[in-house]
Formats: structure tokens, sequence, C-alpha cells
């Protein structure tokens, strides 16, 4: 992290000695279109990835609270995708979108007689699809957490609300949601991190493309380091997304926290 901060203030020439330049790597980043684009894809999918991992994974841990060993079993299904490699993941959802019939999906589709889609190869479109994968991901992670939480739900209080006349819908807003703010706030700071972090699904899917409509802060971090070898520009692109991190981690556990004094 050190050195990422050293490397940020220089033009960074290997074998032949940096050259300090204070703030010009920063303002580089901050000028360059490709990133300013890439800050915009990544802000979307940190928005519809944790909003969408948070609703999937609350639903299922609501379906799927209980001890018998036919729900555990489903659990452990569920919770696969959490443990399968980032870039099988990504391998596996690149298949399943394929843009012809040799796509899984569109081999569904068209077998409906409804047209192939073209899931990743439409700029207008393939940033979505790639929130799919992100939340299909996140979503188990999410449900282990948030079933943890159900377990601080006090089942007296929750069955006395019952017995005076509240429906489910009143007793999870009165009751289950405030036991599980502590869960929801380590789900949104998890899922903002994530998101901001996001490399390999988009660069197994679609390596930023059609267009670099699907380019995010990691990916032209990549870029920059690696096929511009310009990598004092590069290390002052992830100093920024380290400040983002921290503030973004900062800001929601202050939100969440003061929900919870109140």
């Amino acid at each position: 992290m050190i050195e990422g901060f050293r490397m940020s203030v220089f033009e960074v020439r290997p074998f032949l000695g940096d050259i300090f330049v204070g703030f010009d790597n920063y303002a580089a980043v901050l000028g360059d279109s490709r990133f300013q684009d890439a800050f915009r894809h990544t802000i979307f999918l940190a928005v519809v990835q944790t909003t969408g991992a948070l609703v999937l994974g609350a639903l299922l841990a609501l379906l799927l609270e209980g001890q018998t060993r036919r729900l555990w079993l489903v659990r452990t299904g569920v919770f696969l995708p959490v443990v399968t490699a980032i870039a099988v993941v990504g391998e596996i959802w690149r298949i399943l979108y394929f843009p012809t019939e040799a796509g899984f999906i569109n081999s569904v589709l068209t077998t409906l007689g409804l047209p192939a889609q073209q899931f990743l190869s439409d700029p207008n479109t393939a940033l979505w699809w790639v929130a799919v994968v992100g939340i299909w991901t996140a979503a188990p992670y999410n449900m282990v957490i948030i079933l943890a939480g159900l377990t601080g739900v006090n089942r007296e209080l929750y069955e006395s609300a019952a017995v005076d006349g509240a429906n489910t819908l009143q007793r999870l807003r009165s009751i289950v949601l405030p036991a599980l703010r502590p869960a929801v706030s380590v789900v949104l700071t998890l899922a903002a991190i994530r998101s901001l972090r996001m490399f390999t699904e988009i660069y197994v899917l679609t390596g930023g493309g059609p267009a670099g409509s699907t380019e995010v802060w990691m990916t032209r971090v990549y870029s920059l380091g690696f096929n511009s070898n310009d990598l004092g520009v590069a290390s002052a692109a992830s100093v920024l997304l380290l400040i983002t991190t921290l503030a973004l981690t900062i800001g929601v556990r202050v939100l969440t926290s003061r929900k919870e004094s109140r």
C-alpha cells in the first residue's frame, strides 16, 4: 500500500529511475474520459448489485429460515455460487449469455419461438446483464448474514404481536427489520466494497466491452497499468479507489449506527 501511494506521485520508469510529478497523475486520472465512464459504470453496478443482492438475499433468508435437514441442504445448494471461483462463475455465465443458439439461454428462447438476444454484445444492455451475475453471486452470502441476524429476533415478541392482531407485514416492519439492522449494515458495507472492486467477472465476461460499455474502475486500472504501461497513473487510480472505498464504508457505518441508536 505504501508503495502504491509512492508510485502515484511519480512517473514510474523501470530501470531508468522514477521522476516525481506530484499530483499530475491524479489530474490525469480525473481528466481521463474513459475513467469517467468507468466511474459511472462502477457506481451503477454498486447501486444495482447492492440493492438487488440485498433484496434477493433477504428473501432467500426469510424463505429458507428453519432448522430442518431439508432446508439445510437447500441452503447449501443456494450458497454454492459464493464458494465457486469467480473466474469459473464468469465463464459459466459467458456460456449462458452466448449470443447465438449455442448459448443456453438463447437456445431456450429459440425453442420457445422467441428471438435470440445479444446479452453481452449490445452496449445498451451489457452492463445490466453483468449486474445480474453480481447479484447472483452476492445474494447467497447476504442470505447467510441475514439468517444469522434473524436469530436475534425475539420470537416471543413476534408471536405476541400476532396474537394482538398484527399481520405479517406489520410484524416484519416493526420487529424483524429493526433486529436485522446490524446484519443489513454489514451486507451493505461488504456489497458496496465488492462492487467497487469488481474485476474478474468483467474481465472474463466482456473484457470491458463492447465499446467500453462495461469498463469499470478496476478494469481501467488494469488497462492503464498493464496495457498502457503507465504505472504511476494506474497507482493514482488505485489510491482514489481506496479513498472512495474508505469513505463509502465509513458513510454506511455512520448512517446505520445512527439508525441503530434511534
